[in-house]
Parts: C-alpha cells; sequence; structure tokens
C-alpha cells in the first residue's frame, strides 16, 4: 500500500458532489495523486452510474471505473440539514467539485459566490455541458452532444460512412481531465496568494480544446476537414494497412521513416519512384501506394511486421482488440492494471493511473471503489458531528450508511 503522505495531494480535501463520469473522473485524477475524496451522493440509489450496467457481482462496471480512491458519504440533499451537512464539508474542504447544470448548485447554496467569504480558500471546480453562460449555458449536457457539437464526430468514421463517436466518452474524460489539471493549477496558485478560485469548464470546450490540428486547418486556412477512415489527414503513410491476420498500424512521419519502411518491406524501387517522391506525391497517390504496400503486408501477421519495423525504426503496432490489450507483455510490465481487495467483488483488477511519478510509484489505487455511504460515519465526524447527531441523521433517513459500516 502507498503511504499517502508521499503522495503530491496528500492533505487536500475534495468534497465531490458530482455524479455519472466528468466530475467522478476529474475527482479520481486527484485521489489518484493523494487527495481524501469525499463523495457526497444522494442517499436515494446514490450517483446513476451505480445503476448502469454491465455488473461485476451487482456492482456497475461504469461506477468501478471512474470511483477508486474515494470515501462515500450518502446524503439527502433535498433535506435542510442535510444541505446544512453538505455546506459544513465545502466550508473546511480545499475543493469542491460539481458538474450540475448550471443554476443547480446555487438552489443548494454551494456555489463558489456563496461559500468564498466564509472559506476564502476553497477553490471550486465545475462541469457543464456548455458553459456557465451563452445561449446554450442552461441546456443539459451529454457526452455525445458534445463530441457532435464539437465536430470531433465529423472527423471519425470511414470517408464514406457517418461521421462516429468515439468508443469510450470522450468529452466525459477529456472536461475531467481538463478540470484536474485547472484545479492543480490553483491549488499551485493558492501556495502565492493564499486565496482559492473558481474553475470551470464544459463538455462543449473540452473537446474543441482537443481539435488540434484539424481545427488550425480550419482557422488558419478555411479548410473544413473530413473523415479519412484509419488514414492521417496529412500525412502519408499512416494509418492501419492489412497484415495476414488483421490490420496493422503503420507511421512513417518523415523521409528517412519511409525510405526504411520500403527497405523492410522489401520494395526499394518505391523510394525513388516520382509517384511517392515526397509527402504531398504520396498524400495524391494514397490508393496506388496502399495497394503497393498491403499485397506486401498479407503475407505475414501484424506482430511480425510490427516488431521487424520498429527494430527498423518504423512505429508500427498491431490494432487490438481489449483481451489482446491486456495480454500484452509490455501493458503487464508498465503495470496498467491493478488489483486490489473490494468487499463485495473480492480481488478487483482496475485501470491504473497512467501517471508515474516518484512520489507515487506503480500504485496508483490506494482504495476500492466505495459501497454507498460506506464512510458516512466517518465523514460526518470529520465535518464535526457528534455520535448522537449522526445517529440522529441516519434514524431520520437523512444520511444513509453502507452494510459494513452501519456500526455506531
Amino acid at each position: 500500500m502507498t503511504d499517502d503522505r508521499a503522495l503530491p495531494l496528500s492533505g487536500i480535501t475534495v468534497l465531490d458532489l458530482s455524479r455519472a463520469l466528468s466530475g467522478p473522473f476529474c475527482t479520481m485524477i486527484l485521489g489518484d495523486l493523494g487527495a481524501d475524496v469525499l463523495k457526497a451522493e444522494p442517499v436515494d440509489g446514490g450517483d446513476m452510474c451505480r445503476a448502469w450496467g454491465p455488473f461485476d457481482h451487482g456492482v456497475g462496471c461504469f461506477f468501478l471505473s471512474v470511483n477508486r480512491n474515494k470515501r462515500s458519504l450518502a446524503i439527502d440533499f433535498r433535506t435542510s440539514e442535510g444541505r446544512d451537512a453538505l455546506r459544513r464539508l465545502a466550508l473546511s474542504a480545499d475543493v469542491l467539485v460539481e458538474n450540475f447544470r448550471p443554476g443547480t448548485v446555487e438552489k443548494l447554496g454551494l456555489d463558489y459566490a456563496s461559500l468564498k467569504a466564509e472559506n476564502p480558500r476553497l477553490i471550486h471546480g465545475s462541469v457543464s455541458g456548455f458553459g456557465p453562460d451563452g445561449p446554450y449555458g442552461p441546456w443539459p449536457g451529454f457526452d455525445q452532444i458534445a463530441q457532435g457539437m464539437s465536430g470531433m464526430m465529423s472527423l471519425s468514421g470511414q470517408l464514406d460512412g457517418p461521421p462516429t463517436r468515439l468508443g469510450v466518452p470522450l468529452a466525459d474524460l477529456t472536461s475531467g481531465m481538463w478540470l484536474a489539471t485547472g484545479i492543480t493549477a490553483a491549488i499551485h496558485q493558492r501556495t502565492a496568494t493564499g486565496e482559492g478560485q473558481k474553475v470551470d469548464t464544459s463538455l462543449l470546450a473540452s473537446v474543441v480544446g482537443m481539435l488540434c490540428v484539424q481545427g488550425q486547418r480550419y482557422l488558419s486556412l478555411g479548410e473544413v476537414p473530413g473523415r479519412v477512415g484509419n488514414e492521417h489527414p496529412v500525412i502519408y503513410p499512416y494509418g492501419a494497412f492489412e497484415a495476414s491476420d488483421g490490420p496493422v498500424n503503420i507511421a512513417a512521419g518523415n523521409e528517412p521513416q519511409w525510405r526504411l519502411l520500403c527497405q523492410v518491406l522489401g520494395r526499394d524501387e518505391l523510394i525513388d519512384d516520382p509517384d511517392f517522391a515526397d509527402n504531398t506525391r504520396r498524400n495524391e497517390n494514397r490508393d496506388a501506394l496502399r495497394a503497393r504496400m498491403n499485397e506486401v503486408l498479407r503475407r505475414r501477421p501484424a506482430i511480425d511486421w510490427s516488431r521487424d519495423l520498429m527494430v527498423a525504426g518504423v512505429p508500427a503496432g498491431p490494432v487490438y482488440d481489449l483481451g489482446q490489450v491486456f495480454d500484452d507483455p509490455q501493458v503487464k510490465h508498465a503495470g496498467l492494471v491493478e488489483r486490489i481487495s473490494h468487499p463485495t467483488i473480492g480481488d478487483l483488477d482496475l485501470l491504473s493511473n497512467p501517471l508515474r511519478l516518484d512520489s507515487v510509484g506503480r500504485q496508483t489505487v490506494h482504495r476500492p471503489p466505495p459501497g454507498l455511504g460506506e464512510h458516512s460515519r466517518d465523514i460526518l465526524r470529520q465535518a464535526g458531528y457528534d455520535g448522537a447527531d449522526i445517529n440522529r441523521l441516519i434514524a431520520q433517513g437523512i444520511v444513509g450508511m453502507a452494510e459494513e459500516d452501519s456500526g455506531a
């Protein structure tokens, strides 16, 4: 078990009011780095994604995927005493994270303006669908809506096919990452100023911020890029080709790599072919070059070509399904999956945080995803409630407890 005192965000308390994916992904990152994340959930059912399948021993895989390294408080947000408890926690927290529709957190009395006078060091992080204001500000936000409205779907899919969403919730995950980055920056700035601040992003803004060269093509040249399937939009050969057992990705990103690729394929004559003389000409003649390459590549498996090309200095790799990913020796060597004991599931494999900091090491999973209300009693004690008050709140149904934490 990692010594929490050695972690970068040790000593930072995060009140997590978020649900579903964007906010919880942000707070999971903060928890991976050592923050004490207090996940406040509705007493009736908890975070909505607890109910999303598929399920592992009755526990939702969506919930498992974004809620490690947290403690759970089950509390009724609708009652005045429940809101009072959340306010007490907020006034002693370093960070508050929420992803309600704009206006909701104000109704709860947990917005930054309502808290900063009493807790000027508070960093208040928010994710919304489209931003806190503007013509779309009041609209609810969901991942696929943002993927579509950001233009990202227009860039994804086959040339002759429809716009396609990414196979994971890109907008939720990127907004969580952006917010975690902003919060850590605000924590650092607070060491100089002594004051917290508001940090916000949106699903829409987060994906627009990832448009990279495709966005710049439009901003600089007025070009509206289309879909190019599994090929790079401007570099060739860079994309998926056909090995004997399935696709193989090859990325010849510069002229030396292009020449090495031709040599590994045994097609040295392509190097001096005027149709493929430089990247511009190769882009213009993609179909012909792809056919010439696939004719050779179909003779051997993807992993064999990948090894030969990588040894030669040309980036390449097979296109794995997830079974192959988690069986890959490099994935295992890098420790990208960690095992922890879960009270319901038993041994539970979870994805590791991909960052490797000396102070964190390779073990980034310190706590399993919590049961609903598993830590309610401890969190309320942390907020200053005594045992009698906690028992009363539990008896009134304002606070919920997990079975394994139901003692006095």
